[in-house]
């Protein structure tokens, strides 16, 4: 399968991980629609797609993302839209990608550096998980600019962090440095700068070596347990434990076990 690179979006296979690095420093990485639609795609592709045990998420530049580019996202025509536009085109992007991201069984890395705000913060919070700078700033634009959170942000905040730690970040728009955000167990580390990327590559090679199968079903569990009674999270479950342990991955978990030897697992 390939992954094709768009204007704003790199998109590259590296062995078993998929890095999508956002390039669009000039704007401090904001999102245009065709930015997102391609990783919607490579995401989506990338779910069914085997050789791939690991996506990868950063961005060139001081920036991670700014968020969605609403500039370049509202100037498509001189003509005012029609009523509804954005309840139209949002299932189709924003709102696309933020499930893909929770519900694709393949491990999702963000690593931010400077700003992460808005479509940006929440490509990190939907994650498995993101690293940081100790100084990257993660923000909620939506009351500096007079409107209502988009892309998950009411639903991944309270999950994540409470209600009134919520509504300090999307009402009053707090700022949360790397580090703040780490303590708050909204990202899984802070690191300083200089550090980020070595920290970054070993937590993707321990993912690239993890049993994949285990790890998506575990991965759909998590999410699809939030709604759920716990008779049918059970029932979940046993359809899961059913599929793990019939994974060649399971086998030599066995196998590793029983030798008293590191597992070497194929994704499998």
């Amino acid at each position: 399968m390939t992954y094709e690179s768009v204007t704003g979006l790199r998109a590259e296979q590296q062995g078993p991980v998929l890095c999508l690095t956002f390039d669009r420093a000039d704007r401090r990485n904001a999102v245009n629609d065709t930015m997102l639609d391609a990783m919607v795609g490579h995401l989506a592709a990338a779910g069914t797609d085997e050789s791939v045990r690991v996506i990868r998420i950063d961005a060139e530049g001081p920036d991670f993302c700014a968020g969605s580019d609403l500039i370049a996202n509202n100037a498509r025509s001189d003509r005012k839209p029609r009523v509804g536009s954005i309840q139209r085109r949002l299932p189709h992007k924003a709102n696309r990608l933020i499930p893909l991201l929770l519900e694709t069984q393949v491990p999702v890395v963000a690593v931010v550096r400077g700003w992460a705000a808005g479509l940006g913060f929440h490509i990190a919070m939907a994650s498995d998980f993101c690293i940081a700078a100790e100084e990257a700033r993660f923000w909620e634009p939506f009351m500096a600019r007079g409107f209502t959170p988009d892309s998950g942000a009411a639903w991944l905040l309270p999950r994540l962090v409470g209600m009134v730690r919520t509504r300090r970040l999307l009402m009053l728009g707090e700022e949360l440095s790397g580090t703040m955000a780490a303590e708050w167990e909204i990202i899984h580390g802070a690191h300083p700068d200089a550090e980020l990327d070595a920290a970054a590559t070993e937590l993707v090679d321990r993912l690239a070596a993890a049993p994949t199968v285990a790890f998506g079903l575990t991965k759909w569990l998590l999410h699809s347990g939030n709604g759920l009674d716990l008779d049918r999270h059970l029932q979940n479950e046993a359809m899961a434990l059913e599929l793990s342990s019939r994974s060649e991955d399971f086998k030599e978990g066995l196998a590793a076990f029983r030798d008293k030897r590191d597992a070497k697992f194929q994704g499998r």
